[in-house]
């Protein structure tokens, strides 16, 4: 049986900086997890302050193998413009970012150092 690092995605076509520049990546804190059963797939909504600026938004995240109290409080980052999905009837505003192990489990990206929610990524 094959594992996602037996084939790793294809190389995407190279895009301008000011593509990249056009993301608005920002450091946030998770402040509310719920449990998200009318999902697909195993997920849980997110609530996540970006800071006086942004404001708190929600998302949902194939996360599981995190626990809820894993999650409450951590630092995460995500990309805020990429517009509304929803998802079995919720509104996920934003992306959060994570890296994709072998196993194909999510693990979320935060900085090194303690930020201020709404802080951006460069």
């Amino acid at each position: 049986m094959s594992t996602p690092s037996d084939h790793p995605p294809a190389r995407k076509q190279n895009v301008t900086a000011e593509d990249f520049a056009a993301l608005d990546l920002r450091v946030g804190r998770v402040v509310a997890v719920e449990d998200f059963p009318e999902a697909r797939r195993p997920a849980w909504k997110l609530t996540v302050d970006f800071g006086p600026t942004v404001g708190s938004l929600t998302t949902s995240a194939q996360i599981t193998t995190y626990a809820a109290e894993e999650l409450l409080g951590r630092q995460v980052i995500g990309a805020i413009n990429l517009g509304v999905r929803r998802i079995a009837g919720f509104a996920s505003q934003f992306l959060v970012l994570g890296g994709i192990d072998s196993e194909g489990r999510v693990h979320l990206l935060a900085p090194d150092a303690v930020l201020p929610p709404g802080s951006p990524v460069a």
